[in-house]
């Protein structure tokens, strides 16, 4: 099964998993300082989603030929759209956070949106494959991607689940980028997507909290800038070497989620400078060899579909790292194999599984 895949990637894959589990668990010491069962239910679930369906997931990614999705994409990505809407059912939906962001199924729940992301993408790599020589025609290039886009935005935003939305748009954007999109329908998109930015502050009082948030981490100290401000204590704390795995001072009543939005923030203090560059490092590595399985991929669709992926985890580290070094407004994304959420982990590993299995075909020049 993994015999022909980038063993470079597949290594950084599983020490990324490795690392992640042991920072979660010292993270979730913070729980168990204030409640016991919720600290033994997350590191359980947390185990079995890692250990079990985490590996089940990369396994399926890795033996699916790739091109094997190329019949399915359009389906795939019907489904998702479907039960991303379930998300707005009552008896389904659970609330929290401010948010309508998960199915309710008794004892688990799923976060749809995870699955929204790989199978956008997915379509976009496909369209752009089999339809780039057209893409002058604006009604083959920019129509269905705006299109596209705007349902799975306003199925986002509803909810809202502002992060996922720049997740998926911006790895979707860079795949049509890359695709051939025309310089002109380039500046439209970009154009219009300023615009959106703008409109969705104006409706969404909790964005501009947090924008108001990044330009002055002064403001509402006790209120929107608190996350913000107990990260970077966390973090600058945690100077050269940290002060020590499980050592951390913040992740007790002070960060709100340190086993998910807030861990890198725990990371930082815990082995400080030189723990985050190891950790940035290992996420420099999965770019580089996402970007060179990208390039020698046999096929058109093969090359869009390892850059969406390679897009994927690494928008989404970057928000969720950069949210909590202020670079980046908040916006409540976990970091990919590392933070608490079984759907993100699980679906995270499948998308490296594909990626893996891409590599299979590039394997001679890599």
């Amino acid at each position: 099964m993994f015999e022909r895949v980038d063993k470079t990637l597949l290594f950084t894959i599983l020490i990324l998993l490795i690392s992640g589990l042991i920072i979660f668990g010292s993270a979730a010491l913070g729980v168990l300082a204030v409640n016991e069962a919720k600290f033994y239910s997350v590191v359980e679930t947390q185990l079995i989603y890692a250990l079990i369906g985490g590996a089940i997931a990369l396994c399926v990614g890795v033996m699916i030929p790739y091109t094997w999705y190329k019949k399915y994409a359009y389906v795939f990505f019907g489904i998702a759209l479907f039960v991303t809407t379930l998300v707005f059912v009552p008896f389904l939906s659970r609330y929290h956070g401010g948010a309508h962001r998960w199915i309710d199924l008794g004892p688990l729940s799923l976060q749809p949106s995870e699955m929204l992301k790989f199978t956008f993408v997915l379509v976009v790599a496909l369209w752009c494959s089999k339809y780039r020589q057209s893409f002058k025609d604006w009604k083959y290039g920019l129509l269905p991607y705006i299109l596209s886009a705007g349902i799975v935005s306003a199925l986002l935003l509803a909810q809202p689940d502002f992060g996922t939305y720049l997740i998926i748009i911006s790895s979707s954007f860079i795949v049509y980028f890359v695709g051939g999109a025309r310089k002109k329908h380039i500046y439209t998109l970009l154009i219009a997507g300023l615009i959106g930015f703008v409109l969705v502050i104006a409706v969404r009082p909790y964005m501009l909290e947090r924008v108001k948030t990044f330009f002055n981490n002064s403001h509402d100290p006790r209120g929107s800038s608190w996350q913000l401000n107990q990260s970077l204590i966390a973090i600058g704390s945690g100077g050269l070497t940290g002060r020590g795995l499980g050592q951390s001072v913040q992740k007790f009543n002070y960060l709100p989620e340190p086993i998910g939005d807030s861990i890198f923030a725990v990371l930082g203090e815990e082995l400080g400078f030189l723990g985050v560059l190891c950790v940035l490092i290992l996420y420099g590595i999965v770019a580089i060899r996402g970007y060179i399985i990208s390039k020698f991929s046999p096929d058109q669709f093969g090359r869009l579909l390892a850059v969406g992926i390679t897009m994927i985890i690494l928008a989404q580290a970057t928000l969720n790292m950069g949210s909590m070094l202020g670079i980046v407004p908040l916006m409540g994304v976990p970091l990919p194999l590392v933070s608490h959420g079984g759907t993100a982990l699980m679906t995270a590993l499948f998308e490296l599984g594909v990626l893996l299995n891409i590599s299979k075909s590039a394997y001679n020049f890599i």
